[in-house]
């Protein structure tokens, strides 16, 4: 087999970036190194094309699967480094040529030293010669079987026969913070993918009531945050202990509007928390029309009580491709496990679907929501979450 020594890191969305584009690398060099600490010996280089990883005595499997969480990431391969000349290139290819199955192949040259003394073509038909010449493989330039790719950089050349997809997307972080309402169902952990994957850290609000909502809920939601967790190292989440608040709720204004009081409480909830975070945002996994609360005039009147902006990733997604994502990041299994959250607990027969601000105003005014309100704020847990449950760290 060839000897793979280097990984090749391609941006691919980021080159879009102009002027920010130097922030937007150091940020994924960042988040790689993150995903990679386990690994102390590896050496990185980067350059403004891509980011090179020396490795050692790690075996190139063990990073494959960490790599392809890391958003930011277009492709990325693992390539064999040989001197920038001409023998050596072409015996690289030759041996990658050799060792392979294949039938077919295509040569694919970027140089990116100017300076070298044959352009990209010049070196595919030099080393196509080569190959031809000494293997029984054909050329085929539009189907191949095994497509060799060789990159020309000034110091190193790298030359691998596979480009591995990545996550894509923007490096976690670089815009910004946002705090998601995450329920343990199977929207918001698809909610929470969607961000992280455009660059967004995630911290995590849960809302709990015991002793309605069970300790086995509460573990299927940190369950799903750790597995969230692998695409940015950790994950702050948030429990908010519910229950008095959604008493009252319910003895104040019964069953129609007792979910639209619920959902403006937690957004009072949530924004005051994301404030103390520095979260610029709030998120949630509401889908317009799926249920009573989210609806045009719903998501209004809940709106309405707070000042910051809502991301809604999954608003104009169906039910059915909401699942197809979850399934896609491994989330379905653990989302569906029979135990309920606060919102389904106490699920209301009759929930109105076109509230009125002041009608939801007029139900509010009856208790005192303002103390409730700051009790759930002041009395949160907070607990950091990694994709190893063994690690949480309690704050």
């Amino acid at each position: 087999m060839a000897e793979y020594d280097t990984i090749l890191i391609r941006y691919g969305e980021l080159s879009t970036k102009g002027h920010n584009r130097k922030n937007f690398i150091r940020r994924l060099e960042a988040n790689i190194r993150q995903a990679l600490a386990e690994y102390p010996h590896l050496q990185y280089r980067r350059t403004y094309d891509g980011i090179y990883i020396k490795m050692t005595v790690v075996h190139p499997q063990a990073l494959r699967e960490k790599l392809s969480r890391v958003f930011g990431i277009s492709s990325f391969s693992f390539t064999q480094a040989v001197d920038s000349n001409m023998e050596a290139i072409t015996k690289a290819c030759l041996q990658i040529a050799a060792q392979s199955p294949a039938h077919t192949f295509k040569m694919i040259t970027r140089r990116h030293d100017k300076s070298f003394p044959l352009n990209s073509d010049a070196i595919n038909r030099a080393v196509a010669d080569a190959i031809l010449q000494q293997t029984d493989k054909k050329v085929d330039v539009h189907h191949p079987e095994l497509p060799i790719q060789v990159e020309v950089q000034a110091r190193k050349t790298y030359i691998t026969a596979e480009k591995i997809p990545g996550a894509g997307g923007y490096p976690v972080g670089i815009n910004g913070k946002c705090l998601v309402l995450l329920s343990g169902g199977i929207d918001s952990p698809v909610a929470v993918y969607e961000m992280m994957k455009r660059g967004i850290e995630v911290e995590a609000l849960h809302f709990a009531s015991p002793p309605y909502t069970s300790e086995q809920a509460k573990e299927k939601m940190l369950t799903l945050a750790s597995m969230l967790s692998v695409y940015q190292g950790s994950m702050k989440v948030h429990i908010v202990s519910f229950t008095d608040l959604q008493l009252a709720i319910y003895k104040a204004a019964g069953d129609p509007y007792a979910v639209t009081l619920m959902r403006r409480m937690m957004f009072r909830i949530a924004e005051r928390i994301a404030a103390e975070e520095g979260c610029l945002v709030l998120g949630t996994g509401e889908s317009i029309g799926q249920v009573a609360s989210q609806t045009l005039e719903s998501m209004v009147c809940i709106n309405s009580v707070i000042r910051i902006p809502v991301i809604r990733p999954l608003a104009c997604l169906d039910k059915v491709e909401i699942i197809d994502l979850a399934r896609r990041i491994g989330t379905y299994e653990t989302s569906i496990l029979p135990y309920e959250d606060c919102c389904t607990i106490f699920d209301p027969k009759n929930p109105v679907t076109r509230p009125h601000e002041d009608k939801a105003a007029f139900y509010e005014a009856r208790f005192d929501w303002q103390s409730l309100v700051e009790t759930c704020v002041q009395t949160r847990q907070t607990q950091i979450v990694t994709s190893r449950k063994e690690q949480e760290e309690f704050l």
